[in-house]
Formats: structure tokens, C-alpha cells, sequence
């Protein structure tokens, strides 16, 4: 009887969680991975811009690195479309288009 009360005592040998807390521990787990959003400073947003212009105009490839809070996804494609007013940019990939919008626009 008296080795089960060393340590750290009974609840030693009683550890259990519960599934709704195992489940919020791992959302909460996953919340701290995410990550901000970069800042880009007006140099380099003109890099870009001019960068993307130039693909469309000559029809080059660009490749781009998009942001998500938690994985970075590089494409690599042609600019097809640049629409300044709506903030749109539509590239043209491998075999299929891919159009999103900037919130900063670049174009």
C-alpha cells in the first residue's frame, strides 16, 4: 500500500482525459501554430506588381509563394488576367486556371 502513495500519489496510477477536452486541447494546439500575415512595405509591393505586369505582357512565368496562416503554397504559372479594380489576378497553370484576389492591391 505504501509504494501506490509515492510520487505522486494515487492520481498517478488514475490519469484520464475526456474526449471534449483532449478535442480542445488540439484545437487549441493548432491555434498556436498559425501564423501572421507578413508586411510588405510599398517597395516591395511594387516589385510585385511590376513583376506580375510583365508576366502578363510577356507571357513569362512567374512564380509566387501565397500566404496561408499555416503553410506557405509556392505556384509557379503565367499571368492571364490582372483586373486592378477588383484587386484580381488569374494565372494560368500547368493544366488549370487559378484566380484570387489580393487584399493589397498589386496591380
Amino acid at each position: 500500500m505504501r509504494s501506490r502513495l509515492k510520487d505522486n500519489g494515487l492520481y498517478e496510477t488514475s490519469r484520464m482525459i475526456m474526449p471534449e477536452h483532449r478535442e480542445a486541447w488540439l484545437a487549441q494546439c493548432e491555434q498556436q501554430k498559425r501564423r501572421g500575415k507578413p508586411e510588405l512595405d510599398d517597395q516591395e509591393m511594387q516589385r510585385i506588381s511590376e513583376v506580375l505586369v510583365d508576366s502578363y505582357n510577356r507571357s513569362s512565368t512567374v512564380d509566387l509563394i501565397l500566404f496561408s496562416p499555416f503553410f506557405e503554397e509556392p505556384i509557379s504559372g503565367v499571368v492571364v488576367g490582372l483586373n486592378s479594380a477588383r484587386c484580381e489576378i488569374k494565372l494560368m497553370l500547368e493544366d488549370e486556371f487559378l484566380g484570387f484576389f489580393s487584399r493589397n492591391c498589386l496591380c
